[in-house]
């Protein structure tokens, strides 16, 4: 046993079987191995301004105060400022307080909580490079949509639309992680990767991304206290570098989800295609179909060295048909006399194979802020909305057994109130 999981066995052992105070549920996330930073809404600085800082390891200089901003107004050059007022406070929460994002009815008006670069460049929080893992557990409860929770994620507003008609600062994506409210499947937890900041497979949008099997139940921000206690859901995401895998997890459950027929859905149609122009740049000359400027370090090829399983779908004299299934495949292969085709049938969203290393920005002027409740993008929707009650990030992936205890950690008697 490696010594972060004999670590994490050791806390999973010490932690208190119903942790009654929101010290005790600050100290079990706390004490697992390879926190950088824990958000719990709760401990704020002194003096005037009385920021949410982050609870970090022992030692650590930096405590990540969280600023306000109007991502709108910072880029249109439109919209209101934004203040800690734009985020109104539950009173109670899994750890003693939430914040809540609301359905901005201002189309100029998107605001969030956020380290900007300058003060995370090349912290611990600046998760990126070669052989760096990484998760993000976000305790919420989701009264609508599906975009972000918490990472470093800024979208870009450089792509070409109409909301960007009249932006005033243009800038290309800086994404590295982050997790979501399900995005294509929505109320699932989706994390979210990228190697380069900004597009994936020739698609406008970065698409490396895992959804988990679970999905969040909708919950009017407004319910009865007692409904709101028992809402609250534990979404997570990691990307483990030593096995290239990137899964989303909801209340401690992944699970295994597949997406039939990639090549019909909008956006999945382009890792399709880049698995297809992979096997076609392996074949001698030149394919029917292959396009032979599609950059290489796009290709998307899962391993399939070995089947995990075969069935036999049809059988002539002529034609023989099998599905193949591999660990993020499902391929169709066609055997006509010595020709054989393949053809790639369902791809797996859960967990979802990245052979690469997070995104390393150059400098402070290339890299995305740490933003909590929105990031900034071109679109301008209003994203999420509901309450947040916890933010974590740890620099290496959390086993099952750890995220179901960040899930115990987040359940809220309804009795349980902040605390000083």
């Amino acid at each position: 046993m490696t010594r972060p999981l004999l670590l994490s066995a050791i806390v999973l052992l010490t932690m208190p079987a119903t942790a009654d105070t929101t010290s005790e549920r600050v100290a079990a996330v706390t004490k697992t191995p390879g926190l950088v930073a824990f958000w719990d809404f709760v401990r704020r600085e002194d003096g005037c301004e009385k920021r949410f800082l982050a609870h970090v390891p022992d030692g650590a200089t930096n405590d990540y105060p969280l600023d306000a901003a109007n991502y709108i107004k910072d880029y249109w050059g439109g919209g209101p400022t934004a203040t800690y007022a734009d985020f109104p406070l539950m009173g109670r929460g899994p750890f003693g307080e939430a914040i809540r994002i609301r359905a901005e009815e201002n189309p100029d008006f998107r605001p969030f909580l956020y380290v900007p670069r300058a003060r995370l460049h090349d912290s611990p929080l600046d998760i990126k490079g070669a052989g760096k893992s990484v998760t993000v557990v976000v305790w919420a409860i989701r009264e609508s949509g599906n975009h972000a929770l918490a990472g470093i994620w800024h979208e870009g507003t450089d792509l070409k639309q109409k909301e960007t008609s009249a932006i005033q600062k243009i800038e290309r994506g800086q994404r590295q992680y982050a997790l979501f409210a399900g995005l294509n499947k929505e109320g699932s937890a989706c994390g979210h990767v990228s190697e380069n900041g900004a597009s994936s497979f020739l698609n406008r949008y970065a698409l490396h991304k895992c959804n988990s099997v679970g999905t969040s139940p909708k919950v009017p921000w407004d319910a009865p206290a007692d409904m709101l206690d028992a809402s609250w859901q534990c979404f997570a995401m990691t990307f483990d570098h030593g096995t290239d895998e990137l899964t989303g997890w909801l209340n401690g459950k992944a699970g295994e989800r597949w997406l039939e027929n990639p090549k019909d859905d909008r956006l999945i149609s382009s890792a399709y295609n880049a698995w297809k122009q992979g096997h076609f740049h392996r074949e001698p000359g030149m394919q029917e179909g292959e396009d032979p400027a599609f950059p290489q370090d796009q290709f998307y090829n899962p391993p399939e060295d070995e089947a995990l399983s075969v069935t036999v779908v049809s059988e002539t004299p002529e034609e023989h048909v099998e599905l193949r299934e591999y660990r993020y495949t499902k391929v169709k292969v066609v055997k006509r006399g010595e020709t054989e085709t393949r053809d790639l049938v369902a791809l797996k969203l859960n967990p979802w194979w990245y052979p690469h290393d997070l995104y390393t920005p150059v400098n402070d002027g290339s890299g995305g802020p740490f933003t909590i409740g929105r990031v900034i993008h071109s679109s301008r929707g209003v994203g999420f909305t509901g309450w947040i009650g916890g933010v974590a990030v740890f620099d290496r992936a959390l086993t099952a057994e750890e995220l179901t205890a960040m899930t115990e950690v987040g359940k809220t008697p309804a009795s349980l109130t902040k605390q000083p």
